[in-house]
């Protein structure tokens, strides 16, 4: 086990990726974390509020000495692993994440996503929306027979994007059932931030409990 390309690649990426793009001179940022089992660089803008948006996340395989990403493959509907073989490749999927973080908060500036009623809101159904649901209702969290959360992944027919839908049920006293629906409506462009986002913060989450729910 080494950590020698790892270094290596942590004091030259940063240096190459600012003389190819003047844009990521100007906002990019990245923050290096050695101690993790697997080691990993992030790369993040700093918004106004003062507050950091993850567009990539690099890890380090330090057994086999390679660099990877994780995707989502959106055809088998699973996390993939895909090995960048040398700083190169490294770079140009750097690069190319942080444009399409660009351009995805220039298209979405107005946080209401509407072209044609095909983008809603994340808090709204997609009833109007014909959307395939391509796996059950799968369940992330149940307490008993009180709550719980489950989760179904779908594809819009039309725009070929995703679709993520939550529902929280929770009995109450008078065993009456109430149920909270939410869809977030993705591309598949938009994936691989999102996956490198909850990536980078997982480690820091909660374990849910019965009282989130309520």
């Amino acid at each position: 086990m080494s950590l020698e390309w790892f270094d290596r690649v942590s004091e030259e990426l940063h240096d190459h990726l600012e003389s190819i793009c003047d844009k990521y001179d100007e906002v990019g940022h990245m923050a290096i974390d050695r101690a993790a089992k697997h080691p990993r660089i992030e790369f993040f803008v700093e918004t106004e509020e003062d507050e950091s948006e993850h567009f990539c996340a690099l890890f380090f395989d330090p057994y086999n000495e390679e660099f990877y990403i994780k995707t989502m493959d959106m055809d088998f509907e699973h996390l993939s692993k895909v090995v960048l073989q040398d700083i190169e490749d490294i770079i140009d999927e750097v690069h190319e994440s942080f444009h399409q973080y660009l351009e995805g908060s220039d298209e979405w500036e107005d946080e209401e996503w509407e072209d044609e009623g095909l983008y809603v809101e994340a808090d709204e159904t997609v009833e109007e929306i014909d959307v395939e649901w391509t796996t059950p209702e799968v369940t992330a969290y149940a307490y008993e027979d009180e709550v719980e959360v489950t989760y179904q992944f779908g594809v819009v027919e039309e725009t070929g994007d995703g679709v993520l839908r939550r529902i929280n049920r929770v009995k109450t006293a008078d065993e009456e059932l109430l149920e909270d629906e939410t869809n977030f409506i993705f591309s598949k462009e938009e994936a691989n931030t999102i996956i490198a986002m909850i990536a980078s913060h997982a480690d820091s989450l909660s374990e849910l409990s019965e009282e989130h729910l309520r």
